[in-house]
């Protein structure tokens, strides 16, 4: 009887009961504490941001990033097509409207489109970006990393600054990936635009069990970032509060377990890699599928391992999916494409072509780190048969 090969599961082998112990017995368990701070100082100093905020979870990151941002009611925030659905919702959450674009060949935003409907669909006036169609402002963009793949933020980023228009990062899937183009050298995802987001849910590279973080380089939006996680309290005695704050702040117990699970992450990023190199190697003489590599001015993390098949075929993509699922194996599709979804089929979209034959055609395959050897060659052979 063979066991299930998980998608991606957390793995606890470090000082996170330890840790866990000493935070219980200190009795700092919620949004004050030591790990806290321990686990924003380890984060800023391995991906180089002056400042960390740590949240209690990727979603409430994002939501509170669109605020730093300046984003509001009847606003517009660019979004890709291709992600998970979260940074989607959060654009909701401040009563903006997401405007959806296409995805690349490494299923991140295709930042050509992306440029050519900012150059040829907007007008830069009184400082701001304004969407012809809508007569909107345009105040952000959420740049997804996409299962660790580094999007191509050196051509965007110029454009975006030109027309005053906001990058948020969403690195929750790109933790330890990093770029070396021509501008942009040995930097990690997360600190090139104006705000960067992670998440580290129990599927990521580390995980604290749930909770995100922000990360800045402004001190002054630092600042307002710990103000809005925390309920936005002006006077701690008397319980002022001058805005609408969020009980956003991640808690020391989520903490302790990060800090631990942050201390293995190069050892983590090396299994990942070898692994897409056992996988890469096991199927490389089918000339039917590929797995989707890492653009050229990046390293990747490998967050999640994505099989494509050559020909575009759902029909062929299903039975392989059912095939896997049947053998015990958790592979799974890509998201559902979110300008499909139900709560967005209204919005704007520009030009979205290739997010449909990745639809059909992409499987993401088990590449937590622990897996074995014989589960790849499990999982390639009957991708090979």
């Amino acid at each position: 009887n063979q066991n299930i090969v998980p998608l991606h599961e957390p793995i606890f082998s470090g000082n996170e009961k330890v840790y866990l112990k000493e935070c219980i017995n200190s009795s700092w368990v919620s949004t004050s504490g030591k790990f806290i701070k321990k686990f924003e100082d380890a984060i800023k100093k391995y991906v180089g941001v002056k400042f960390a905020v740590a949240c209690n979870s990727g979603t409430s990151s994002l939501h509170i990033s669109l605020l730093l941002a300046g984003v509001k009611k009847n606003d517009e925030v660019i979004v890709p097509t291709v992600t998970f659905i979260a940074p989607i919702n959060t654009v909701n959450y401040v009563n903006a409207t997401p405007i959806f674009m296409d995805c690349d060949n490494f299923l991140n935003m295709d930042v050509d489109k992306t440029i050519e409907f900012l150059e040829k669909q907007t007008i830069y006036k009184n400082g701001f970006t304004i969407n012809k169609k809508t007569k909107k402002k345009i105040k952000a963009i959420i740049i997804v990393h996409v299962y660790g793949n580094a999007a191509n933020l050196e051509k965007i980023k110029r454009v975006c600054n030109r027309k005053n228009i906001r990058i948020i990062e969403d690195s929750s899937e790109s933790l330890g990936t990093i770029y070396f183009g021509k501008k942009i050298k040995n930097k990690h995802t997360g600190t090139i635009g104006d705000v960067g987001c992670l998440s580290f849910n129990g599927n990521k590279i580390i995980t604290a069990g749930g909770g995100g973080m922000i990360l800045l380089n402004n001190a002054k939006l630092a600042k307002k970032a710990r103000y809005l996680i925390k309920q936005s309290k002006d006077d701690e005695l008397n319980f002022v509060h001058n805005s609408v704050g969020y009980n956003y702040a991640m808690t020391n117990i989520h903490a302790a377990v990060g800090f631990a699970q942050f201390k293995k992450i190069r050892e983590v990023l090396r299994k990942k890699r070898n692994i897409h190199k056992s996988y890469a190697k096991l199927m490389k003489n089918n000339k039917d599928l590929s797995l989707i590599s890492a653009p050229e001015y990046s390293k990747s993390n490998y967050w999640l391992n994505i099989l494509k098949l050559e020909n575009n075929s759902k029909s062929k993509k299903n039975k392989l999916l059912k095939e896997l699922i049947k053998n015990k194996i958790n592979a799974r599709p890509i998201w559902q494409l979110n300008h499909l979804q139900k709560e967005f089929k209204n919005c704007q979209k520009y030009k979205i072509e290739n997010a449909y034959k990745m639809l059909d055609s992409l499987i993401c395959l088990p590449s937590g780190y622990n897996l074995k050897i014989n589960d790849i060659k499990r999982i390639t052979k009957i991708i090979n048969e």
